[in-house]
């Protein structure tokens, strides 16, 4: 971990580091927010996956998440959304959902992705093994994430319920094998078998849980009404749906007149973190 920034802020440290991935065979990019806490003792933390297009500096500087985490003692982690790099490949015709910036927390299988595009394995085990040994972190996690990294959220909270107290997201893709996005991200870096897709789609997951007899971790999710993206790529009423038949306990929450952007993050951040602020304790 190499510090490239810092800067101080509600009396917690706000830094960037870089690091050399193994898992992305590159050199990766991350923000973390240490609450004022962590100067005294090791602090439980929130992971938190941008969006498509995003960088780790988009919720750092957009979402005003310090605040609130400095006040709960709560560490923020805030990953890139892609590899990226020299050789690092992207979507040919430079489209913002595919490629650089556009990982879809998935390992991909397809060639010339596979090599670089393993963003499942790099937040749930690098990463975490990277900062949990460098940071002052007490090994108590949660995830949230938005659009994307909404969608990245629930399904590696879902898939690895021993890792992590709690999920949430804002406006997550939580039917990619049913909407254009997801079809283009899993098609390219899954491939054309479809069964492989549902390993990374929150509603075929919850669904395959609840028949197995599992229970899911706490998850909150926030919806903006506004949404131009709901009907068409978000498929919120798919998670309600399942939710509900399967008895799930997910809060999901309809947000009258709010869109997609950050305005809308920064609008109910403080609810998600006083959420996960009751599991981390």
């Amino acid at each position: 971990m190499q510090l490239q920034d810092e800067k101080k802020v509600f009396g917690g440290r706000q830094q960037r580091y870089t690091h050399q991935s193994v898992v992305l065979q590159c050199e990766m990019t991350f923000s973390v927010f240490l609450p004022p806490q962590a100067e005294t003792e090791a602090v439980p933390v929130l992971y938190w996956l941008s969006g498509l297009t995003c960088s780790d500096e988009n919720f750092s500087s957009k979402a005003g998440a310090q605040r609130v985490a400095a006040e709960l003692g709560i560490a923020l982690i805030i990953p890139d959304t892609s590899p990226r790099g020299e050789g690092v490949p992207d979507d040919a015709e430079g489209a913002y959902d595919f490629g650089l910036g556009a990982g879809f927390y998935v390992n991909a299988t397809q060639q010339p992705w596979q090599h670089h595009y393993q963003m499942y394995d790099y937040i749930v085990k690098e990463l975490p093994e990277l900062v949990e040994t460098q940071l002052p972190l007490n090994g108590k996690r949660a995830i949230s994430g938005h659009s994307m990294g909404g969608h990245g959220a629930l399904v590696i909270g879902l898939r690895n319920a021993e890792r992590y107290r709690s999920i949430s997201a804002f406006s997550p893709i939580v039917n990619p094998t049913n909407c254009p996005w997801g079809h283009k991200a899993f098609s390219g870096y899954l491939g054309d078998n479809t069964q492989a897709w549902q390993a990374y789609d929150a509603v075929c997951i919850l669904k395959a849980q609840a028949e197995q007899g599992l229970k899911p971790l706490p998850i909150m999710i926030d919806q903006g009404e506004a949404d131009n993206f709901l009907a068409e790529q978000l498929k919120t009423e798919a998670f309600v749906a399942v939710n509900e038949a399967v008895d799930g306990g997910a809060l999901v929450r309809m947000q009258p007149g709010y869109d997609h952007s950050y305005y809308f993050i920064a609008s109910f951040i403080e609810d998600h973190l006083r959420f996960h602020a009751q599991y981390l304790a």
